[in-house]
């Protein structure tokens, strides 16, 4: 039996001895079973109210506020991650997706302040099929970037609030494991179609969980941080020329 449920059980058991002896020393003294009944009675039947309040309103309304805390720092690692690695990232695979140049303009007008475009960009990211020609990426520069960023994977891992997000842990599982695959080779150049193949179905992979996530990043931002939203659509990683510089 395991050490907590065994000290539970011993103070379950102290507590209705207690309360058996006290039932018993109030008989004795009053020698009144009728009131003793009807107190006993009368508790029994508030139990299960008082359960409910405790348990059903209390508890969930405690456990909603702890939860809506925990959502807050996670948001805070996931934003630490896009501005270290995510974006930068996202900016290397994504150049290499044909279908990317079709969404550059809708994308360029929201970042020159055409705030209606907004929800109609997300959409279309969210519906968009993330698919990279394999020949147009620099896997070289691709394996620099995830191994420069090595230490500070290992420490999203480690933070035990990501893995209450179930698309940011997926995401950063597919990272993880592009960043090995690329590692275990001693080249990447003149590697068999059949291998270049595979490694694109790993980067396809990563790909298909950074765009979604990225895109409820920045719907985060845009509700909650409205100044951190700017830079980070000055940052697109859609847009090769991309510029934080502010024009107009």
């Amino acid at each position: 039996m395991k050490e907590d449920t065994r000290w539970k059980l011993q103070a379950g058991l102290v507590l209705l001895t207690l309360s058996l002896a006290l039932y018993i020393v109030h008989f004795s003294i009053f020698q009144d079973r009728h009131h003793l009944l009807i107190f006993l009675v009368g508790d029994l039947a508030f139990v299960p109210f008082e359960v409910f309040i405790v348990t059903l309103l209390i508890d969930q309304m405690l456990e909603s506020r702890e939860r809506r805390k925990r959502m807050e720092k996670l948001n805070m690692v996931i934003g630490t991650f896009f501005s270290h690695l995510g974006t930068p990232l996202l900016a290397a695979i994504a150049c290499s997706d044909p279908d990317i140049p079709a969404l550059r303009a809708d994308i360029s007008r929201v970042v020159a302040g055409n705030e209606h475009g907004v929800t109609t960009v997300k959409n279309t990211l969210l519906a968009h099929r993330c698919s990279v020609s394999i020949s147009k990426i620099d896997l070289v520069a691709l394996r620099d970037l995830l191994e420069k960023n090595e230490d500070f994977i290992l420490r999203i891992v480690e933070n035990p609030m990501v893995f209450e997000h179930e698309s940011f842990t997926d995401l950063i599982l597919a990272v993880t494991h592009l960043d090995e695959e690329l590692r275990a080779r001693d080249s990447l150049t003149s590697l068999p179609a059949t291998d270049l193949a595979h490694l694109q179905g790993d980067i396809n992979r990563a790909y298909l969980r950074l765009v979604p996530e990225w895109v409820r990043y920045m719907d985060y931002l845009q509700k909650h941080y409205p100044y951190l939203y700017s830079l980070a659509l000055r940052k697109n990683p859609f847009d090769e020329n991309a510029s934080v510089i502010v024009r107009s």
